[in-house]
């Protein structure tokens, strides 16, 4: 009876006990292996102008300044991974969470963001805008 008792007992310890585990020691999850994406054709993007787009798993926000230039940064803010915005009339990437300033290259310069946001290449080709995934940064 007591044998039936302890193993009844375990049983319930591990019923108990798994899915705390598996909650708390998540899944691995691949990631995609993208190297470029397709942001749009070049008409989508008058100056002054920008977009979000998904390269695999992580949002990059692709931005045309008003001289013409395109460029690609991560869209996701180094502080606690807001959204960024990118200000047309100051030509700056702004996060809206707490006030924080990048320059067109992703340079963190002004709130709390600590780091930089990573830059991606933009290669402009039969008159689409393609993302990179070859980091500059």
């Amino acid at each position: 009876m007591d044998i039936i008792l302890g193993a009844g007992f375990f049983a319930w310890i591990g019923a108990v006990l798994y899915p705390i585990g598996k909650y708390l020691v998540p899944p691995k999850v691949a990631e995609m292996s993208v190297n470029s994406v397709e942001a749009g054709g070049i008409s989508e993007f008058p100056p002054s102008s920008s977009k979000i787009v998904r390269f695999g798993r992580r949002p990059v926000i692709v931005f045309r300044q008003q001289n013409g230039d395109f460029h690609a940064l991560s869209a996701t803010c180094t502080h606690l991974d807001c959204t960024v915005q990118y200000k047309s009339d100051t030509e700056q990437i702004w996060c809206a969470c707490h006030n924080g300033l990048y320059d067109i290259e992703g340079k963190n310069i002004s709130g709390p963001p600590p780091k930089p946001l990573m830059q991606y290449q933009v290669v402009l080709q039969n008159d689409k805008v393609i993302v990179t995934r070859e980091e500059m940064t």
